[in-house]
């Protein structure tokens, strides 16, 4: 039925954030004309949160390892703001040549298409969380990764 997703980023220099896309973060693209590039992306994944207002989308890029990241921004001279654990992951974020915010995190959450670890009896159960667990989730709630608690809700 859905066989993927297009994500719209909107940009008062819509030409330098496709340049920095293009250049900086070497994602694959097509030109569909006017040098108006649809950027490929890896693997997603699509999470609802809770919300004062409906209609609010946020855009985050995933990555192996976040201190990486921002090492390999520095030698492009692009700036990282500091790495902040949320329990969830490990936070960046960068500003686009636009004046956009763009965030980039390392998941400590499970994802879609992690592999089940199998029981000695032969039946699945979830994928771990990945990183350290997050001790202020009770044990129950932790079966529901996508639960948010007051101390890591960020708004």
């Amino acid at each position: 039925m859905i066989n993927g997703a297009h994500l719209i980023v909107y940009s008062q220099q819509p030409a330098a954030d496709r340049a920095f896309f293009q250049d900086v973060l070497g994602l694959a693209h097509v030109d569909v004309g006017d040098g108006w590039l649809i950027f490929g992306l890896p693997p997603s994944e699509v999470a609802v949160h809770p919300g004062k207002k409906n209609g609010a989308h946020e855009l985050y890029l995933m990555c192996e390892d976040v201190n990486a990241f921002v090492k390999a921004m520095k030698t492009k001279k692009i700036a990282c703001e500091a790495v902040k654990d949320q329990g969830w992951g490990l936070l960046t974020s960068i500003t686009l040549p636009g004046g956009g915010k763009l965030g980039v995190y390392e998941p400590r959450h499970a994802r879609p298409g992690d592999k089940p670890k199998r029981k000695a009896n032969g039946s699945a159960k979830a994928a771990p969380a990945r990183g350290k667990p997050r001790p202020e989730i009770a044990a129950p709630a932790r079966a529901k990764r996508g639960a948010k608690t007051a101390a890591t809700r960020r708004r």
